[in-house]
């Protein structure tokens, strides 16, 4: 697990485009630079929700989880009519006792979605023993750890011309 860091790779970050840039080259926007920058938006959101809706002071990640689901979305993305471009995501959090939505993400806000994406993330059960109790004396605030599943629902906004 890992837990989400902030450092200069974050600031750095916060300097790039806060969406999928469509006037990029080919070369700007290999499949692992697309991977890394949805990573990196899904980190931003989750940090930001970590406050305001999971009300927590940390929260844990399976490592490589992130890219894991970049790769799945850019995946569903790509027999779009827009392909990434047209997504709207919506991400969710299914703790213990209820599903909340932690945040949306419209990929490119100049194009009309054409799919919506919502991705449920999932409160890891128990196994933990000492560690969430530690971070919580050491964080001042809870700690919410995310299990490595996770669901992905999509949902089309269109229908292809019948011929």
């Amino acid at each position: 697990m890992e837990v989400l860091p902030i450092g200069q790779q974050h600031l750095e970050y916060q300097n790039q485009s806060r969406y999928y840039n469509p006037s990029a080259t080919s070369e700007e926007l290999t499949h692992e630079n697309s991977v890394m920058i949805l990573s990196k938006k899904l980190e931003d959101e989750i940090r930001a929700a970590k406050r305001t809706h999971l009300l927590c002071g940390e929260v844990l990640l399976p490592c490589g989880l992130l890219q894991k689901i970049s790769e799945d979305i850019l995946n569903i993305a790509d027999s779009e009519l827009c392909g990434i471009r047209g997504c709207t995501l919506y991400l969710l959090f299914e703790g213990e006792e209820d599903c909340r939505r932690l945040s949306t993400v419209k990929i490119d806000p100049t194009i009309p979605s054409t799919f919506e994406l919502y991705l449920t993330f999932k409160q890891a059960n128990g196994g933990w023993g000492f560690l969430p109790q530690f971070l919580k004396k050491i964080t001042g605030g809870g700690t919410v750890v995310i299990s490595t599943e996770y669901e992905l629902t999509k949902k089309k906004l269109y229908r292809p011309k019948s011929t």
